[in-house]
């Protein structure tokens, strides 16, 4: 496929881009920044101009393309593009932008007649990860189904995407998937960062407990893109296992006391729900901290 995608030098999209790559698609990166990648087309558009955008997307990615006999059109756009989080720059500039960006994406994309967009939304949608004080999930595990009721600037974006995104589809009766992705983990930071949220769970309560692995992320938006006909359809984007070594009844014993249970869990289950994932688009998380680090919960 030719893709257009959106925030390819992003923290989450670096990893994502090249494993898109990877797969035989052509990715074109869309950024302010370059990611550099050899298997990667490098343009720069700012997304919050209308312009620029529809510019972008109706025209050439490479010199290559210049010897063929029609300009090629994208198959598929994946926007992840965004202010990623709160306390990166004022509050309303973090709004403004990722709900123009998103606009602007999806505004071009389905007038070009691109019938495939992939976006990221955000764990924050639920209200937890960036309340002011202490938030805990209306039930567990936390699914697709769940209020969003955001507080924050970044949360209130995402969610203002979605609904945009939505309305979109419903106009175009294009397939617009929305990935409510969790605590992007790059592979070097399970050893940096995870021994500080086995020795201290806690740490992990506004995440839910829960983490996506880059290259289970790049699985999940492959399977979206191979996955046809679903409409709109948002997902929770995690992976299979909890952050933390402590099981989930002590998790639901020390952080979740009263909250309501739906359904029984596994010993070591992410309260951050991907069964919506795995029935409609086969999503099978392959990674985990624990193939990295010893599980003083077990070894214990």
């Amino acid at each position: 496929m030719r893709i257009f995608f959106t925030g390819g030098s992003g923290k989450a999209g670096k990893h994502v881009a090249p494993y898109l790559a990877e797969q035989g698609h052509h990715v074109t990166n869309a950024d302010l920044v370059p990611l550099g990648h050899p298997g990667i087309t490098d343009l720069r558009v700012d997304l919050t101009d209308a312009g620029e955008t529809y510019s972008a997307l109706a025209g050439l990615a490479r010199m290559e393309e210049l010897e063929l006999a029609e300009k090629p059109a994208y198959d598929a756009v994946v926007h992840f593009a965004a202010v990623p989080a709160i306390l990166l720059t004022s509050d309303a500039r973090t709004y403004a932008t990722n709900v123009l960006s998103t606009y602007n994406v999806l505004e071009a994309a389905t007038r070009l007649g691109i019938r495939k967009v992939v976006f990221a939304s955000s764990e924050t949608t639920y209200g937890i990860c960036f309340a002011q004080g202490e938030r805990q999930p209306l039930y567990l595990p936390v699914d697709e189904e769940h209020p969003t009721v955001p507080e924050d600037s970044y949360a209130m974006s995402k969610v203002a995407g979605e609904v945009t995104a939505r309305s979109f589809q419903a106009r175009t009766g294009a397939d617009v998937y929305g990935l409510r992705i969790n605590n992007v983990i790059e592979p070097h930071e399970y050893a940096e960062k995870f021994p500080d949220f086995l020795a201290d769970p806690r740490l992990r309560r506004r995440n839910v407990f829960a983490y996506i692995d880059t290259r289970d992320l790049g699985q999940m938006v492959q399977r979206c893109l191979e996955v046809d006909g679903l409409g709109y359809e948002v997902f929770n984007v995690a992976n299979a296992d909890m952050s933390v070594s402590v099981t989930t009844d002590e998790v639901r014993r020390r952080f979740y006391d009263g909250v309501e249970l739906r359904r029984e869990m596994g010993r070591d289950e992410t309260f951050y729900s991907v069964d919506k994932a795995r029935r409609l688009l086969g999503y099978d998380p392959q990674h985990s901290w624990r193939d990295v680090l010893d599980d003083p919960g077990i070894a214990g």
